[in-house]
């Protein structure tokens, strides 16, 4: 059984990746996640803000339109709430590729081309396998056009990549008008892989205290439609590699994304619920599968349920929405 895969031209000894997240602040935790069998580990995410509070340009997509709400410039945090600053983050990846021999990602979260463009050099210095650009930004502000916002994200994918010589993929939003056309920028633009889709932890309304609260919900295996969907239609598409992340629970998951043409599948939630050695239950519940199957090697299911592949193709597309409605009643 083969389940070598090739991900932005890393050489990955299976599909499995855990994403950014928490369980990546401790070495001994990115031990774990290697004993039971993960390919690759994403680092948790270094943020923009992190790194240059006083960036103008920062300040112009974080800040337009609080100007009336006098409290707003006070919710962003401190950095004392930060467990790594920028020195620490870089410690923490050399740590990290000196504990483990699988290849280590490191993770940067911002919105504008400022000084955090400069720090994935370092980065790369300080030993990454390869960088996963996490940009979002929400358009509070309705003057700032959509051009402008999506133009910016490619503008930072170009600097980033005119920084660096290792493999940089991007962490998309759902949210463009066009999925279609902003896979095609992002694969001209030099993205090394597109990851399919980073989930956004929306805000809660406490009724007691009249307050907004964040409220983190995991993921189910339903999340995963959505990227399921998108990976199918841009499969051969483009040259950039495809990851799967959000909604990765059980091996028949993971299946299903490989199927419709990524190349690794990421998870998270389910480490978060369950602990790190459900990862090696994953790789077995996709073994047995696939022994059952008949499938000698992740390479050949690669793709097969894609939208080019499968025999109605309509059924990524509208529709399947109006077969869907039906099928209901």
């Amino acid at each position: 059984m083969k389940l070598e895969t090739t991900y932005m031209g890393l050489k990955l000894k299976n599909p499995l990746v855990p994403s950014a997240s928490p369980l990546s602040k401790e070495i001994s935790n990115i031990r774990h996640m290697e004993d039971v069998g993960a390919s690759a580990v994403v680092l948790e995410s270094l943020f923009e803000e992190q790194i240059s509070h006083e960036s103008q340009e920062l300040d112009y997509f974080l800040t337009q339109g609080t100007e009336s709400y006098a409290e707003a410039l006070s919710y962003f945090p401190d950095s004392e709430v930060y467990d790594f600053g920028p020195d620490e983050y870089l410690k923490h990846l050399s740590n990290a590729k000196e504990a483990v021999d699988i290849p280590i990602i490191a993770s940067l979260n911002g919105v504008s081309i400022g000084g955090w463009i400069d720090y994935a050099q370092k980065l790369e210095n300080a030993g990454a396998d390869a960088i996963e650009l996490n940009s979002y930004y929400l358009a509070t502000n309705p003057e700032i056009s959509s051009q402008k916002i999506e133009d910016n994200y490619v503008e930072i994918l170009k600097a980033v990549k005119s920084s660096v010589k290792i493999p940089v993929a991007y962490k998309l939003s759902p949210f463009f008008t066009s999925m279609s056309a902003m896979a095609k920028r992002f694969d001209e633009a030099g993205a090394d892989a597109l990851v399919l889709f980073n989930r956004f932890y929306q805000p809660d309304i406490d009724l007691e205290n009249l307050d907004v609260i964040p409220n983190i919900v995991l993921s189910t295996s339903h999340s995963m439609r959505l990227p399921l969907r998108w990976i199918a239609i841009l499969y051969g598409k483009i040259e950039a590699s495809l990851g799967a992340t959000r909604g990765i629970h059980e091996g028949t998951d993971a299946i299903k994304m490989l199927m419709v043409g990524a190349d690794v599948t990421m998870v998270c939630s389910e480490l978060l619920r369950n602990g790190i050695k459900r990862i090696s239950g994953i790789i077995s519940e996709m073994t047995k599968w696939m022994e059952e199957n008949e499938y000698e090697s992740v390479e050949q299911m690669k793709g097969s349920m894609s939208y080019k592949s499968v025999a109605e193709p309509a059924a990524y597309s509208r529709a399947n929405y109006m077969k869907a409605l039906k099928s209901y009643i």
